[in-house]
């Protein structure tokens, strides 16, 4: 019986994107279900075969019924229904509950029952994880590389041939980017292995691993094209490659592997205090990241920040199922099932104005702290006491903040149902966010914010029952890597490369300083105060919480708290809940309520963390660290 050799991506972008057609060279001919020869002779069924490495990333924000993804101190998940879910469990530090198999367990993005099934279950979320889509995408990148250098492609340009083999360098080194992000070093495989040998590779080190992952991403950055659409191989799909790994993709994470492993955790390991960066390793960082920065400032590339007014654009799109991201997207996974967003949706709201499982993902209350004021200023100094310059008011909470909390987050007096007519009995009580003590449902987490908060960033006000303001083509889908985040990974990779916030990389014209405030000038936030940039210490502060605040629920906080060394130390071991009364000598006003004045203001402690040195690193499944002695387990594990 004859089996698909490989299946084409194309027709899957297609049809996520409502895009009228598919192109030539992505329609699957008979040939490809011939001979692994065939599969490689020509230009059109070797990007086949690359673009099957596409279809095994999973998408982080879908992948499951409801999807945990916030793992650091960002955001608590309402008990009873909720406890299933990865957060739950990582606050307990029982990291093995949503590992390895199904249900309880399995049910992230990073290990699950995997399936390259090539029939029915493609497009299958549930089927798509790192750990066994990973090593797959690995061989067959090595499986393609070894096709290249043993002549197997003899009909293709000079060019053809350099996109097909930047493709398979970019894949191979992101695939154990993510990897190793979680799990450590690994052995690196550059060549496809003989499944009757019997495999006996050691883990390497991390640092290792990231020279194997800068080498290769470097070699891509040098074969791919900043933009498909302006070459000769790129022009028969044009409008339609944005998808494919570019110099910018490369460039990107090149930047970003090597700043992973010039960070704390990876230089100094986790049986001491240390908390000290690799400066060569960020250097190396530094000037890719800066090169990408250069050629965006330049208007060199496609990518470029987009504009305050359509910030919501980079996470939810309204009609035909637009991929979300914009022109700030870099690397996007395939969004496989555009409307699978309904759940994950009503997780961001309470029960009863959505139809929901009585699962609420909340922000912590010390999360939304790090959404400081409108001049840039941090709420609170490191002492716990407000920061006078800040101008920040415990009576007026809502006031004066940063742009972006309005954005992101609803607070107590925000208008949550627009069309209350349609049912007042209903949808009266939850007009407004009544997040003040005595407040809809204080005694029920499940009905109501769990911490005074709700995470609007990716669903828009009025995505209710009542006013249906999401409609027929709505799609939420987060991007593994932004614009922004290149910016802010410039900045801390400068600062500590070349040792001042105001320090520029090779070839960049902005410092670390100027990169944070690109970020802060679209929000209309004022620029890092002086007293932040005296000293690389008092720097890093403000570029730690840049990214708590620009990339707050997108699945970044988890990774940067481990690679930071600060999962284990307090106040990052902790989540809050802010409790107030509303203050009954000023009138609530709806149509005005960053104004509203509260008393009483505190913080209660929900959650206290009770992590150990083991929890840098997930542990492997038992029988992978069976295999043989050179696969070790992780410390504590």
């Amino acid at each position: 019986m004859k089996k698909t050799f490989i299946y084409v991506l194309g027709a899957l972008f297609c049809m996520t994107l409502g895009l009228s057609s598919c192109t030539d060279y992505l329609d699957r001919d008979e040939q490809t279900v011939l001979s692994k020869e065939d599969a490689f002779k020509n230009f059109k069924n070797f990007q086949g075969y690359v673009e099957v490495m596409y279809n095994v990333i999973p998408d982080v924000a879908k992948h499951y019924w409801v999807s945990s993804f916030n793992w650091g101190e960002d955001e608590i998940i309402t008990t009873g229904a909720g406890e299933y879910l990865a957060g739950y469990s990582v606050d307990k530090g029982s990291y093995r509950d949503f590992l390895y198999g199904s249900g309880k367990n399995g049910s992230t993005f990073l290990d699950r029952d995997w399936s390259i099934d090539q029939g029915s279950n493609q497009d299958d979320r549930f089927k798509k994880s790192l750990w066994g889509g990973g090593w797959y995408a690995i061989r067959q990148a090595n499986i393609g590389l070894k096709a290249l250098e043993d002549g197997m492609l003899t009909d293709a340009t000079q060019e053809q041939r350099n996109f097909i083999k930047g493709q398979l360098l970019f894949f191979r080194a992101w695939f154990y980017f993510e990897l190793t992000t979680y799990w450590g070093g690994l052995p690196y495989m550059t060549e496809p292995l003989n499944p009757q040998e019997q495999f006996r590779l050691p883990r390497m080190s991390y640092q290792e691993c990231a020279d194997h992952m800068i080498a290769d991403f470097r070699e891509a950055a040098k074969l791919l094209p900043v933009n498909w659409d302006d070459t000769d191989t790129g022009r028969p799909t044009k409008g339609n490659n944005i998808f494919r790994p570019n110099k910018i993709w490369a460039l990107s994470y090149l930047g970003k592997a090597a700043l992973y492993a010039g960070s704390p955790l990876m230089v100094n390991g986790t049986d001491n205090d240390l908390r000290t960066y690799d400066a060569n390793y960020c250097k190396i960082a530094a000037d890719a990241l800066g090169e990408v920065i250069s050629m965006v400032d330049k208007g060199q590339c496609q990518y470029k920040l987009v504009d305050f007014a359509d910030y919501s654009k980079l996470f939810y799109e309204r009609k035909d199922f637009l991929m979300p991201g914009s022109t700030e997207a870099i690397m996007r996974s395939p969004s496989f099932g555009a409307d699978s967003y309904w759940r994950q949706m009503n997780s961001y709201q309470i029960s009863a104005i959505c139809n929901g499982d009585g699962i609420i993902l909340c922000p912590t209350a010390n999360y939304v702290n790090y959404y400081g004021m409108a001049n840039g200023q941090p709420l609170y100094n490191e002492d716990g006491t407000v920061n006078a310059a800040s101008g920040f008011d415990e009576h007026h909470p809502w006031k004066g903040r940063d742009p972006r909390f309005y954005h992101d987050i609803v607070y107590d007096g925000v208008k949550m149902i627009k069309n209350v007519a349609a049912d007042v009995a209903k949808y009266g009580p939850y007009e407004f966010a009544n997040f003040y003590n005595g407040g809809n449902g204080v005694n029920d987490p499940k009905s109501t914010s769990r911490t005074g908060y709700l995470n609007y960033k990716f669903i828009p006000i009025g995505a209710n029952l009542a006013d249906n303001d999401y409609g027929w083509g709505f799609h939420m889908h987060l991007s593994w890597l932004r614009l922004a985040e290149v910016y802010l990974l410039y900045a801390e990779a400068t600062a500590e490369g070349y040792g001042s916030a105001t320090a520029k990389a090779s070839g960049c014209n902005l410092s670390a300083e100027d990169a944070i405030n690109v970020i802060r000038d679209r929000a209309g936030v004022d620029h890092v105060a002086p007293n932040f940039t005296a000293s690389v210490d008092k720097f890093m502060s403000e570029v730690r919480r840049e990214r708590a605040v620009e990339l707050a629920f997108e699945g970044h906080r988890f990774n940067d708290l481990r690679r930071w060394k600060l999962l284990t130390v307090y106040p990052y071991t902790i989540k809050t809940k802010q409790t107030f009364d509303r203050d009954p000598s000023v009138p609530f006003d709806g149509n005005a309520p960053k104004d509203n004045a509260v008393v009483n203001f505190e913080q209660e402690v929900l959650v206290t963390r009770k992590l150990s040195a083991k929890h840098y690193w997930l542990p492997f499944r038992i029988d992978d660290v069976t295999m043989y002695p050179e696969f070790g387990q992780n410390p504590g594990w």
